[in-house]
């Protein structure tokens, strides 16, 4: 049995969104599927103390080896996606669910002449059309409620719709319009029919005609001036709006798609695909790839915020090569389950549903959702035409409910790479080998067990700051981390990159040959870490004036020009013990001091990764701090830092006044008039609103 601590995710790692996690044994099945609305708080709860676990979970912790999830939309789409992965994989640990045990739906029983529409949970039956799973019992009956406002379709039982027919009139819900009362003949059997099946083709996700022709009517209602029927509509209309607000169905019913979408850098790709049947999330799988190198723009440095100019032939290569083994792989499938079929093997399943008979799913859908299009979109199309036998689209959606999935399918794969780099990280056999890799490509003497990193941030030349990073045996050290302003190769709007390499490295460097393990001597170092940099190590402020030990290797974010001038600080300061280089973003090319040809290691070796995510972590720790900057210069105040004068007292002149600009206006009488400020602290007050006033002594002046 593995231990929950050898699996454990990072802190920190999980998403806080909604989503669907499974636990996985050693053997890759399935045996545990759950849902939660915070994913990190909800498996959290699986890694405590073993003795604090319940019997069961505790037995199952032990017996999963390893634990991955999914991001959803809603907590609605992570209960239908976890109902119907319990079908799917029958997972051992998931409660058998037994008749009323189930997941509420909504029914209608097609098969009766007045059908009707109910609240169920259970087993499923012939001749009743479900709806669902729904998230609560109360959701069911809430919909129940708004829908039955526009499609009135009866809701009560057959006795109580036999006994009314008796009588000869409507029971309640008859009297106040929220049911047609086929019980008494107030519509005939055609004109019921035609509401049920507006009724179930809302509910099926053809909302789109319904919500038009309610707002049709209702502008037409205003036009002629029936106000009373236009308020009715407008309510119909708020009740349709907020069942589809609800709606568990993804898409529409008749909607079979796959939805592709990538997470990119310079060297590696995620990429996640959604599979929606019957307008479900039916699977989701993902994967994690190399990039070659050989795709159109990858040599190419790109902006922030900019697409990946290679995403359109990545996109092709996956779609071709997915769909052609997905051909084969279903197959292999459907002579698996003839084997299975053939031995009776006897299924758990949640309900009968599961015990159904399932028809062969068709590997090529009619249509397919991408991120962007193939780089040959026309070549595309007409092989995955030949492969499905049939017409197949290929589009970026715009706008709606697909735009929507897009998006949440673009999360889960930006998330999946974001995991995929932590594995490496944790893997002491990959560290390892990248420490060996840079050693060797740079010819050290020994591997570079400290490496320090810097990296510039600003918008055009404001806010001019720098980022140092340090890494200690591949991990990132984040009590070493340092921030500087720079001061002399910016400001005033200007700032000069390479200028402001040179200016860090010599405040690093600068007390390093008389104390190698100094800590940079720097009056603008306020506080040496953030808030949420803060690990479980103690965490060390600016009066701890030593590092453990000096870095081996330092790094500096940019081509030849930002390596040369670093290099002339280190020649200036006499610093002859550390391994200088440059990494150059989106090239991913390592430059040597003085030489006019970069060194370029092999894209896929676990040193360029490294290197990259070092990069990428002194970028990330540069650009926190400048937002964190920005933020505090727009929330300056003209009151700070006058002696005195606190949150409380600022707050009291600026209500008094009204404005900074009528306190500046005011005299020093002016200024004591308000509670709690005295003369002398009227005085500093005025004095520092008109400090470039040469009358400033004067507080009487008006």
């Amino acid at each position: 049995m593995a231990n929950p601590e050898t699996y454990r995710p990072a802190p920190g790692s999980i998403p806080t969104e909604p989503g669907v996690y499974k636990f996985r044994d050693a053997s890759g099945r399935v045996v545990y599927v759950g849902k939660a609305k915070n994913l990190r708080a909800r498996l959290s709860n699986y890694f405590q103390p073993p003795e604090q676990l319940h019997p069961r979970t505790r037995q199952m912790v032990f017996t999963a080896a390893q634990v991955e999830w999914t991001v959803v939309a809603s907590e609605v789409e992570a209960l239908q996606l976890e109902y119907t992965w319990i079908k799917r994989f029958d997972p051992w640990f998931n409660v058998m669910y037994r008749d009323d045990k189930t997941y509420p739906m909504l029914a209608v029983s097609v098969g009766e002449k007045y059908p009707r529409a109910f609240f169920y949970r259970g087993p499923r039956r012939k001749g009743v059309r479900y709806f669902g799973p729904f998230s609560h019992a109360w959701a069911v009956r809430e919909t129940l409620d708004l829908l039955t406002r526009v499609f009135p379709i009866r809701t009560c039982s057959n006795g109580v719709f036999k006994r009314h027919e008796q009588l000869g009139r409507p029971c309640l819900l008859g009297y106040i319009d929220k049911c047609s009362a086929p019980c008494v003949a107030r519509v005939d059997e055609e004109e019921y029919e035609g509401i049920v099946d507006g009724f179930m083709g809302f509910m099926s996700g053809r909302t789109d005609a319904l919500v038009k022709a309610l707002t049709d009517q209702m502008m037409e209602a205003s036009e002629n001036l029936e106000f009373e029927k236009a308020a009715r509509l407008r309510d119909d209309l708020g009740a349709v709006n907020k069942v589809m607000e609800r709606q568990t169905v993804v898409l529409s019913i008749d909607t079979d798609a796959d939805i592709i979408a990538f997470d990119t850098d310079e060297l590696e790709a995620a990429v996640q695909i959604f599979t929606v049947r019957e307008g479900r999330i039916r699977s989701q799988r993902g994967w994690v790839v190399e990039k070659t190198g050989d795709e159109p723009g990858s040599m190419e440095r790109l902006e922030e915020g900019q697409a990946d100019p290679a995403l359109p032939v990545l996109m092709q290569n996956f779609l071709v090569q997915y769909y052609s083994d997905a051909v084969e792989r279903v197959e292999q499938e459907r002579a698996e389950d003839e084997r299975l079929a053939a031995k009776k093997v006897r299924r758990r399943g949640v309900d009968q549903e599961s015990h159904a008979a399932q028809r062969a799913p068709m590997p090529v859908p009619r249509e397919i959702l991408v991120e962007v299009m193939p780089a040959e979109p026309a070549e595309t199309k007409e092989l995955l035409e030949q492969l499905r036998g049939g017409p197949v689209e290929i589009r970026v959606p715009q706008r709606g409910d697909k735009k929507s999935l897009m998006e949440t399918v673009h999360r889960n794969a930006k998330e999946s790479l974001r995991q995929h780099k932590l594995k490496r990280v944790g893997d002491l056999t990959a560290r390892s080998q990248a420490l060996q890799d840079i050693q060797d490509a740079l010819g050290l003497d020994e591997a570079p067990l400290r490496i320090e990193c810097t990296d510039i941030s600003h918008i055009q030349g404001t806010d001019v700051v720098a980022s140092l990073v340090v890494f200690e045996d591949g991990l990132p050290k984040k009590s070493d981390y340092r921030r500087y302003r720079i001061k002399e190769a910016a400001g005033d709007g200007r700032s000069d990159d390479v200028g402001s390499i040179a200016e860090v490295t010599r405040r690093r460097f600068k007390r390093h040959t008389q104390d190698k393990l100094a800590n940079p001597e720097d009056p603008e170092l306020d506080n040496t870490t953030f808030a949420d940099e803060e690990t479980d190590e103690a965490v060390e402020t600016a009066s701890n004036k030593r590092f453990a030990y000096p870095p081996q290797l330092f790094i500096v974010d940019g081509g030849k020009p930002q390596v040369n001038a670093a290099q002339a600080v280190f020649d200036e300061l006499g610093v002859v013990d550390v391994a200088l280089i440059g990494l150059a973003k989106r090239l991913e090319e390592v430059w040597v001091p003085y030489d006019d040809e970069p060194l370029i290691l092999p894209r896929n070796s676990e040193g360029m990764y490294l290197l990259q995510q070092i990069r990428d972590e002194a970028h990330r720790f540069a650009i926190t701090y400048h937002r964190q900057q920005r933020s505090k210069r727009m929330r300056a105040s003209a009151l700070d830092g006058i002696p005195g004068l606190g949150p409380a007292r600022r707050s009291d002149l600026v209500k008094h006044f009204g404005s900074v600009k009528k306190l500046k206006a005011a005299s020093v009488e002016d200024i004591t008039e308000v509670p709690g400020m005295g003369p002398k602290l009227a005085q500093k007050v005025y004095e520092h609103l008109h400090i470039d006033d040469p009358r400033a002594g004067d507080g009487n002046r008006r």
